[in-house]
């Protein structure tokens, strides 16, 4: 682990939100408010800026409650080491997510198990709505056991995006910003999924999940191999993602990823 991996990191967490967010400063956090996207936001440390304090911390928990929006706050606990304790002291629940980057030299051959999203594909709206809807059935069952939740949940989750998301949606996939894939079994269309997001030369795999019924056969590892592969070839030096849990992370270091540093997400208790 390296300073400079870090600081690549900081600077990709910042620049992501910032072409669809309305952006809030507290002293040492930013409160980032969703604008043309249906997905909420968070706050976190100003890059470079000063430590936070428990008073910005409180600050921005009622500026979000007062906009009705997601207490929720995420950076990297080895750049903002204080910031972890003030979070607990507040009532809020932290998660610890182990935060790894590929090693290009580890990355699994590829396979034919998965297979990215083509914007001009005719397809293409069907498989973004497929891709979301294998998302909200796996991690509604979270970690890697086998289920009975499989594609008859999956279908009752199927909900064609609208046209301005899907609009959205498309242009960032033409423009290089994102990549979603998916891998299918035969008879039963897409199982798992995943998506990256990029700015510059960083690229961050995000929403990888699998139907309960179809774990344990290698499908989210070969969507998140085909993912990093994908975005070595569109350009991107680093990739890297969070994982929900140790198990997981097992999943993605089989992959060719490496642990170097903590991911910290926080929100009130359930």
């Amino acid at each position: 682990m390296t300073d400079d991996l870090l600081n690549r990191l900081e600077h990709f967490y910042d620049a992501v939100p910032r072409d669809r967010a309305k952006v809030e400063r507290h002293g040492g956090l930013e409160l980032f408010l969703k604008q043309n996207t249906p997905y909420p936001f968070y706050a976190r440390p100003v890059l470079g800026g000063p430590a936070p304090t428990a008073a910005d911390l409180a600050a921005v928990r009622a500026r979000q409650r007062e906009l009705d929006v997601p207490e929720s706050f995420e950076w990297v606990d080895e750049t903002t080491p204080g910031l972890l304790p003030l979070a607990e002291a507040s009532g809020l629940t932290v998660l610890r997510a182990p935060l790894l980057v590929l090693d290009p030299a580890r990355l699994t051959a590829a396979t034919d198990l998965a297979r990215i999203v083509d914007a001009d594909d005719p397809d293409a709206a069907a498989q973004l709505a497929a891709v979301a809807a294998v998302a909200h059935v796996g991690f509604s069952s979270p970690g890697t056991g086998v289920g009975d939740a499989g594609i008859t949940e999956r279908d009752t989750a199927l909900s064609d995006p609208d046209g301005d998301t899907l609009a959205r949606q498309l242009a960032d996939i033409r423009d290089g910003v994102r990549a979603n894939a998916f891998a299918e079994l035969p008879g039963q269309g897409a199982v798992a999924s995943g998506m990256y997001q990029r700015a510059g030369d960083v690229a961050e795999i995000v929403g990888v999940a699998t139907l309960p019924s179809a774990r344990r056969r290698g499908l989210g590892g070969a969507v998140t191999a085909l993912l990093a592969r994908h975005a070595l070839a569109q350009g991107a030096r680093t990739v890297f993602l969070s994982a929900a849990s140790e198990d997981v992370a097992r999943v993605y270091e089989r992959q060719g990823f490496v642990r170097v540093a903590t991911a910290c997400i926080a929100d009130p208790p359930a």
